[in-house]
């Protein structure tokens, strides 16, 4: 039996029925006292549950019904948790309580952060809903046909499913600037020769940065895919990111430069209104905390994007 309870991480405490102690073993350290009496049990679990615990023992011993709870110690590691399954044994005419008290410490461990986690997920998840949500009203407010509102907003779910993906990917931690602007433009630019230039700062982008940095990419993306450099099949356009300041703090600025051919000239400019610039002048600066301008002129798109320190990293990769 001693054997057993040590394979399996428990200990074990038999009391008469007014709880004297009678035998016990593999008491963890911090449990060892128990050992010494009944009113041990106050000291080790303090007053309160101390006597909640003998009041237990003492009912399991007139009723003969089993009982388990648990009961949480204060040790130099941390707070242990332990439960206590408790039975009556009578043996040799005398009635006894026996105690199996095993470590739990891992496992509800484990469950506080799962719920952490799942908290965590439902935050999110709304926020993405709201996201969705905003999307379908704003495209449907700009839509004159169904047949335009499934297009537009096929595509712009399918961006934000883009960068949805490399925030799950890296656990919820975010993406690199430099795969996010890769990622989106790849659905209208395949790979050639001559990739669109990503330079600069390749910034970890927080989630919520990665969502709307995503979804404004894919707005200027579908401007130069119908109207621009990419729809003329040409490489003009640059993506770049350097630091700033905004407010007198740090902040990294993405800026998108797209120089435009001659025939796209008179069609270049997103209209008034519309759901795309309200996504680059209004919807990403102010879901990130940083402010946007968007330009035109004859030969050239300029989008510029501040972002706050709270919402990226620089990581540094250090050389050995």
């Amino acid at each position: 039996m001693e054997l057993i309870l040590k394979k399996s991480g428990s200990g074990y405490l038999y009391q008469s029925d007014d709880l004297d102690v009678v035998l016990s073993g593999n008491l963890p350290k911090v449990l060892q006292p128990l050992a010494t009496g009944p009113e041990a049990e106050k000291e080790v679990f303090g007053f309160e549950e101390g006597a909640r615990l003998s009041a237990l023992k003492r009912d399991v011993a007139s009723r003969n019904t089993p009982a388990s709870t648990e009961i949480d110690v204060l040790s130099p590691t941390g707070v242990l948790t332990y439960r206590i399954d408790i039975e009556r044994v009578d043996t040799l005419g005398m009635i006894g309580i026996l105690s199996v008290i095993t470590d739990i410490s891992e496992a509800r461990h484990r469950e506080r952060i799962l719920k952490t986690l799942l908290r965590e997920l439902s935050h999110r998840s709304k926020n993405l809903l709201a996201i969705i949500q905003g999307i379908a009203t704003q495209t449907a407010r700009q839509a004159l046909s169904l047949d335009y509102f499934l297009s537009k907003f096929r595509g712009r779910i399918q961006s934000l499913a883009y960068s949805q993906d490399l925030v799950t990917d890296s656990s919820w931690r975010g993406a690199y600037l430099f795969t996010l602007a890769e990622r989106q433009v790849s659905a209208y630019w395949p790979a050639t020769e001559n990739p669109i230039s990503v330079r600069g700062i390749n910034a970890h982008l927080s989630p919520n940065a990665t969502l709307h940095v995503g979804l404004a990419l894919h707005e200027l993306i579908v401007n130069s895919a119908s109207y621009g450099a990419i729809s003329a099949g040409i490489n003009s356009l640059t993506i770049d990111c350097f630091e700033t300041l905004l407010d007198d703090q740090d902040a990294i600025e993405l800026a998108w430069i797209e120089h435009l051919p001659p025939a796209s000239a008179s069609r270049k400019e997103v209209e008034d209104h519309t759901f795309a610039l309200t996504v680059l002048e209004r919807v990403v600066p102010v879901a990130v905390g940083g402010r946007a301008m968007y330009l035109t002129t004859s030969d050239r798109i300029e989008y510029r994007l501040t972002i706050p320190w709270r919402e990226y990293e620089i990581i540094t990769c250090v050389e050995e």
